[in-house]
């Protein structure tokens, strides 16, 4: 399984998730981040891309690592994936059984857990989700596992009582908490890949810092690449959703800007300046 450099987001697109997953295909993205939770996905768009995509030669399946996520019935609306009255093992299997059919595939590269049922810990009945999906894995099904949306005491805990550790953690990353800073410590510990998502939206404010403007001047660059480019130094694999296709360009090529290792480290601390 290669892990590509960049992941392209395909939540609350809707009607031109096709769309954009063919453009960002056509970009150069190789990474497809779905999930099968229609009220901010729409997975089978997705797949009608990637089937285009593959019957055009742009790609092949091996090409391409795709990653989806089972949600608890809590995160969904009333188009479910699963029968709601079925256990949790039941509606995993179900879910990504239904995710396989939408994504015209017989296996993903990455199964997420999208969020723990519960802020305050990981529970059983995330331990359940967690060993059925383990067993989606054996059966290959899924090539790794993953969890999104999770603290540091979620993986402390799951991984204090679980013999499967995750492959992925896919957050919503900050620059008020050091850009996730004690998360992607935990996973580097481990081995575990950090994804960091909404580098841009949640974090406004930091970008506008006087520093990755004159980076940015520097190499020719927006902020938005700087930024990417900053995620990729601290060892995140980066997701972006944008729609536009220029940016999707831009976004790819953030890999080619310069940072100094103290540019990084005061990027890094933007936060606690």
């Amino acid at each position: 399984m290669a892990i590509p450099e960049f992941l392209y987001g395909t939540a609350w697109k809707e009607d031109r998730t096709e769309a954009l997953t063919t453009l960002a295909l056509q970009a150069g993205f190789r990474g497809i981040d779905t999930a099968n939770q229609r009220r901010h996905y729409f997975e089978a768009g997705a797949g009608k891309a990637l089937d285009a995509a593959y019957r055009a030669g742009l790609v092949t399946r091996a090409d391409v690592f795709l990653q989806t996520k089972f949600t608890y019935q809590e995160g969904q609306d009333h188009r479910l994936p699963y029968d709601p009255a079925a256990d949790t093992a039941t509606q995993v299997a179900q879910s990504m059984a239904s995710s396989l059919d939408h994504l015209g595939t017989p296996y993903v590269d990455s199964y997420v857990l999208h969020g723990p049922s519960s802020a305050s810990g990981w529970t059983e009945r995330d331990a359940e989700a967690w060993e059925a999906m383990v067993k989606e894995r054996d059966a290959g099904r899924a090539l790794a596992l993953g969890v999104s949306n999770v603290s540091l005491w979620h993986l402390e805990q799951m991984t204090d009582h679980h013999a499967a550790a995750p492959a992925f953690v896919q957050n919503r990353c900050f620059a008020r908490n050091g850009w996730d800073r004690e998360i992607r410590q935990f996973c580097k510990a481990r081995g575990i890949v950090y994804q960091g998502f909404s580098l841009l939206t949640a974090n406004v404010g930091a970008l506008r810092h006087p520093l990755l403007a004159q980076i940015a001047a520097r190499e020719q660059a927006t902020i938005a690449q700087v930024a990417f480019r900053f995620a990729s130094a601290v060892g995140m694999l980066p997701l972006t959703g944008t729609s536009d296709p220029e940016h999707m360009r831009q976004d790819l090529a953030s890999r080619g800007i310069r940072l100094a290792e103290e540019e990084v480290a005061a990027i890094e601390s933007l936060a606690e300046a």
